[in-house]
């Protein structure tokens, strides 16, 4: 399935955001994508449930602006591809993935913490 056929259930399937006051989120404010996405049946969608979406245009608009916010979910993705076990389905069993992606997310995370970026 491409990418844009799941942005509708994925955007749908997105719990309430707790906040201090106020009543609960029930959507993100807005949404930034890649070309990948441009679609004006996505673009009405995500129009009718009230959520911006900054997506570029095929052939108009360049993808740098977007690189920016883009990066954050590309690195985090590489750095799960680095894990062996999910680079490449080895479980029989589908309960077992999710628990390695959480062990997963973990490890990065502590890494993260614990040897400082110099930059």
């Amino acid at each position: 399935m491409h990418d844009s056929q799941g942005l509708e259930p994925l955007v749908s399937g997105i719990p309430p955001i707790r906040s201090r006051r106020g009543p609960r989120r029930r959507r993100p404010a807005k949404l930034h994508a890649d070309k990948g996405y441009d679609d004006d049946h996505l673009r009405r969608w995500l129009g009718g449930r009230g959520i911006r979406h900054r997506t570029t245009r095929k052939g108009i608009e360049s993808s740098q602006r977007l690189g920016r916010h883009r990066w954050v979910v590309e690195r985090t993705v590489s750095w799960l591809a680095g894990c062996r076990r999910l680079h490449r389905r080895y479980e029989r069993k589908a309960e077992h993935f999710p628990a390695f992606v959480g062990i997963a997310a973990t490890l990065i995370g502590y890494r993260r913490l614990a040897v400082p970026l110099t930059a």
